[in-house]
């Protein structure tokens, strides 16, 4: 599949910063999923950028703002071509060994209720995954606590096996699914508390009926097989070429697409679109 991204973000350094330094994690590389035709990453000062490749094997631009002036753009634009590899990313080149990513942060501390059933199972590790990854999404994906309005005006709290209506009453929607970050967080915590290594990933994911182009995130854990292999537990499915990779980190914070010192208001998404072209 061949994707054309445009993604903007921004970021406002507090008033009176002498400067501002910026980490964007936002350039992706070919490997086996993807092989990226063009890319480039805009904001005033990039041409004067820091570019290394950080410890996870990314791809990064460090920039000085000397002094920063009101809102930082940043502006990505690309295209790449995906292939679908039933989410098997494999092992590819040199990087931190597999056993980094055993590692807990305060991000992917998970319940034992997500994992417990898993531990000491005789099935492979690959079926433990994708039992695992069904379970964050029944839990995450649970019908939400609502909150439903009796003509008195006094709220009553409803139970998670559906809303239901007396007479007279309103009831609330069911509340949105969580975000993909917190999908990922889960079935990263879960794996780990089963000693199998999995790592953050974001990218972008090309839209369908059922959910809109957007900055994603999932999963992928390590099989000794197969090497790394993705799990998008919001979606319910291994990555397939829908998925463009960007980003890998221990976590959310560390794979983090725009990070800014001193911190200011913090990174905001202007706008995203992910489209197929021909």
């Amino acid at each position: 599949m061949r994707i054309s991204i445009r993604h903007q973000l921004s970021t406002t350094p507090p008033a009176g910063s002498p400067n501002a330094v910026l980490q964007l994690l936002l350039t992706p590389q070919s490997g086996p999923t993807q092989t990226v035709e063009s890319w480039s990453v805009e904001m005033a000062g990039i041409g004067n950028a820091e570019r290394f490749t950080d410890a996870y094997g990314n791809s990064v631009h460090l920039v000085n703002q000397r002094p920063p002036e009101g809102e930082l753009v940043v502006t990505i634009e690309g295209v790449v071509t995906t292939v679908d590899r039933h989410g098997v990313f494999g092992r590819v080149g040199p990087g931190p060994v597999p056993a980094l990513f055993k590692r807990v942060t305060p991000l992917t501390k998970a319940p034992v209720s997500l994992y417990g059933k898993f531990r000491g199972s005789k099935d492979s590790r690959i079926d433990v995954l994708h039992a695992l990854m069904a379970r964050v999404g029944e839990v995450l994906h649970s019908p939400a606590q609502v909150q439903s309005q009796s003509q008195d005006g006094q709220s009553q709290s409803q139970s998670q096996g559906g809303p239901t209506a007396a007479e007279g009453e309103e009831v609330a929607p069911e509340l949105p699914r969580p975000p993909a970050t917190d999908y990922a967080h889960a079935f990263i915590g879960a794996a780990r508390a089963l000693d199998i290594p999995a790592r953050y990933i974001t990218g972008y994911l090309v839209g369908d009926e059922d959910d809109p182009a957007a900055f994603h995130a999932w999963a992928e854990a390590y099989d000794e097989a197969l090497g790394w292999v993705g799990f998008d537990a919001m979606l319910g499915l291994c990555p397939t070429d829908r998925h463009v990779r960007l980003a890998v980190g221990l976590d959310g914070l560390s794979a983090q697409p725009l990070r800014a010192v001193p911190a200011g208001d913090g990174p905001k998404e202007i706008g995203v679109s992910v489209e197929v072209v021909s």
